[in-house]
């Protein structure tokens, strides 16, 4: 098991945010634009936190040379169930610099599109204050 998929399991928000490069680039599965930067990245990995219940991963799957790794979830946003996948890179220092998520069904990803939405101001405060 990777060092990521321990933080969040352990809800160490910290440690998650310890693990991203300062140069990660995070893409969004509702968002058009990657957003580039550890201070905003970190910031909607905990709005992220917020909205999502019943949280868990249920498959790990890891490239051969320990790089790249496919994260499987399930998780509630309000009513709806999700799955999805987080698809993590680590660079040459064991940290995050990309970071990708997808998410099904359409439904489940509209009300994770509205629900980010609403925390999208404080996701902003947060990471201008980083």
């Amino acid at each position: 098991m990777n060092s990521f998929r321990k933080a969040v399991e352990a809800g160490d928000l910290g440690a998650v945010e310890e693990l991203l490069a300062d140069d990660v680039v995070f893409t969004s599965p509702v968002a058009f634009k990657p957003y580039p930067g550890k201070a905003i990245t970190a910031a909607i990995l905990r709005g992220v936190w917020r909205v999502f219940t019943d949280f868990r991963y249920v498959r790990e799957i890891a490239g051969a040379d320990g790089r790249d790794h496919a994260l499987v979830f399930t998780a509630k946003v309000g009513d709806k169930e999700i799955n999805g996948c987080d698809f993590l890179h680590f660079d040459e220092d064991g940290r995050i610099d990309e970071f990708t998520v997808m998410v099904r069904p359409l439904t489940a990803a509209q009300a994770l599109s509205e629900a980010m939405g609403a925390q999208f101001e404080q996701i902003s405060r947060e990471a201008a204050g980083a």
